[in-house]
């Protein structure tokens, strides 16, 4: 389909607009930027915003607003300028998270790197210094998808799942990092392990990560880690943190 942008509507509860059809950079800027944009205009049958990988959602109650209504509003922001480049939101951050690479702590790195087709310690120098987005917020509380890494890091999932990976796990497929929230069980290749906690129940924000932020993974030892684990109580696993914009 080439309709890009696209608005459909998700039965009465909202519209969706989506700027391409499948995960790119440019795509994904749009819709933080469109987004951002729509909670400025703070137009009032809007309740609530969120985005995926490349679609903006609105929540609005289409029983009482007719999606007509919104529908054009919609057009005229879109047509207002090229969302492909426009600038990322405001009051982003950019963390970087002390991370273990390999060991028993992540053993599925030696796989990862012979699946980029890259040795192990090419693949931790490339992991570590590499700077990604929050692309999108999901599956579970405050999980941040993070993008993109290079093309040779468009690895698949494993056909199999892995039993259980604990929270703070750095793992990796298609081109993306995932910091797990919880213990879970997954396709994902576990590369990394942080003492990073992404969702903080009790904490006035409980998401510790917003879409647009950026992080890092700098290498550390196991022994660093645990001391990390030790001394932290903040859930940020050591981790630094500067504001963006």
């Amino acid at each position: 389909m080439t309709d890009i942008p696209r608005i459909r509507t998700v039965g009465l509860s909202g519209l969706l607009v989506t700027f391409a059809d499948h995960m790119t950079e440019p795509a994904n800027r749009a819709a933080l930027a469109f987004r951002a944009a729509v909670e400025v205009a703070d137009w009032p049958e809007v309740s609530e915003t969120s985005t995926s990988l490349v679609s903006t959602f609105l929540q609005v109650d289409l029983s009482a607003t007719p999606a007509e209504e919104m529908t054009e509003r919609l057009q005229d922001l879109i047509a207002s300028r090229n969302w492909l480049e426009a600038p990322l939101p405001e009051g982003r951050k950019l963390w970087h998270i002390p991370t273990v690479y390999g060991t028993d702590l992540a053993p599925q790195l030696e796989e990862a790197a012979t699946a980029a087709g890259i040795d192990p310690d090419t693949a931790i120098k490339e992991l570590s210094s590499a700077r990604v987005r929050v692309l999108t917020i999901g599956f579970a509380p405050g999980q941040p998808y993070l993008g993109e890494l290079p093309e040779h890091w468009n690895i698949p999932r494993q056909q199999a799942l892995s039993k259980s990976i604990p929270a703070g796990a750095l793992v990796v497929a298609v081109r993306q990092l995932v910091i797990f929230t919880n213990d879970t069980p997954t396709g994902w290749r576990h590369v990394g392990q942080t003492a990073f906690r992404t969702f903080r129940q009790t904490s006035d924000t409980p998401f510790a990560l917003s879409p647009g932020d950026e992080l890092t993974f700098p290498a550390i030892t196991p022994a660093a880690l645990e001391k990390i684990r030790a001394d932290d109580t903040s859930g940020n696993g050591g981790a630094e943190l500067e504001m963006l914009s």
